[in-house]
């Protein structure tokens, strides 16, 4: 076995004991609260910084095109994200930018991240899921490592548990894409618990 073939598979192995791992009781109370952020006519605002911003680029798209969800990703406004960073801070970026968004209980915010924020990463994350729990909004956490401080506050946390130091972010970027379609897809099928 070459060398190429060795990691594919060792690769492969491992994204499959990820997805074997999955939670199903907490991908269930997952999809079954956001149907009533849904039926509330609730909104849903999903962070992520570096690769899980992209994801959460794609998972507004999906929320709202299939699933009927008014969502937004603060990094998709990059006038205003950057004027908040200029302005306050890289840390407080996400939550001011929640506030303008005028979160409320009526809403949810989603975190999509590799470790999942602590004292000194991925603050603005941490920031901005504090700010969520203090008006009462949802959280929901999709994450890796060890969860972080995120994972810990969500009221639904989806954990991503790593397999080896070296797969972690592509195997925890991937899977947050698995898992948001998870979710699109059963609110689009009507799934219910």
């Amino acid at each position: 076995m070459t060398g190429v073939t060795s990691y594919i598979d060792r690769y492969l192995d491992e994204a499959r004991s990820l997805l074997d791992a999955l939670d199903r009781e907490a991908l269930s109370n997952a999809i079954e609260n956001i149907r009533q952020l849904r039926d509330r006519n609730g909104r849903m605002f999903i962070v992520g910084v570096g690769g899980s911003a992209a994801n959460a680029s794609h998972a507004v798209n999906d929320f709202r095109k299939i699933a009927g969800i008014e969502s937004y990703a603060p990094t998709d406004n990059v006038a205003e994200l950057t004027a908040w960073i200029n302005d306050e801070s890289w840390d407080r970026s996400m939550e001011r930018w929640l506030q303008g968004s005028r979160l409320s209980s009526k809403d949810a915010l989603m975190v999509l991240s590799v470790g999942g924020g602590g004292d000194h990463t991925s603050v603005n994350l941490v920031r901005a899921a504090e700010y969520a729990k203090e008006v009462g909004a949802d959280l929901y956490a999709v994450v890796g490592r060890d969860g972080g401080l995120t994972g810990r506050m969500a009221d639904v946390t989806i954990h991503l548990p790593p397999q080896s130091d070296d797969t972690i972010t592509p195997l925890t970027e991937s899977f947050q894409a698995i898992v948001w379609h998870l979710i699109v897809t059963a609110l689009n099928e009507g799934i219910t618990k």
